[in-house]
């Protein structure tokens, strides 16, 4: 056996150390007990998202073409926002996920959506005919405030 195949065969037997081997099945065996603790005593939940009542709301409708691009138009057809214009690329991302959602679901795009305002002050989009709701915190002031100004 030649010196390089003496080489390769010593450096992958050592390739990951015993020790964090040890340590990755540590961490696993620990959360899996605080999980268990938690499930079993009934700790209550926390960092739960506590939905506040509905202040007020808006009815639109999203409609997106093959660039992208979304427009936000009320019930009536009256253009409220676009995707397209300054800060309202978050529009179109929220548009996207509500139409692959509705895809999924096999409803039609055309179904309008509620934007709420909570009275907490958290914004949401709500779609009813799929019951996905997304809660928009943490999404960065920006994003938030492209919902938030169709509410104003």
């Amino acid at each position: 056996m030649s010196q390089l195949e003496q080489q390769m065969r010593h450096r992958d037997k050592e390739m990951v150390p015993r020790f964090l081997v040890q340590a990755m099945f540590g961490l696993m065996a620990a959360s899996l007990a605080m999980v268990a603790y938690a499930q079993w005593f009934d700790v209550p939940n926390r960092g739960v998202l506590v939905e506040a009542p509905v202040a007020q709301s808006l009815e639109i409708v999203m409609i997106g073409d093959r660039s992208g691009t979304y427009e936000v138009l009320t019930t009536d057809g009256a253009l409220l926002a676009s995707s397209a214009d300054y800060k309202g690329g978050f529009l179109g991302v929220i548009g996207r996920v509500f139409e692959r959602e509705r895809f999924v679901h096999g409803v039609t795009s055309d179904a309008p959506v509620t934007v709420v305002r909570r009275e907490n002050g958290n914004i949401a989009v709500i779609d009813d005919t799929t019951d996905l709701r997304v809660e928009l915190i943490g999404y960065g002031k920006d994003n938030v405030a492209a919902f938030a100004k169709l509410l104003d």
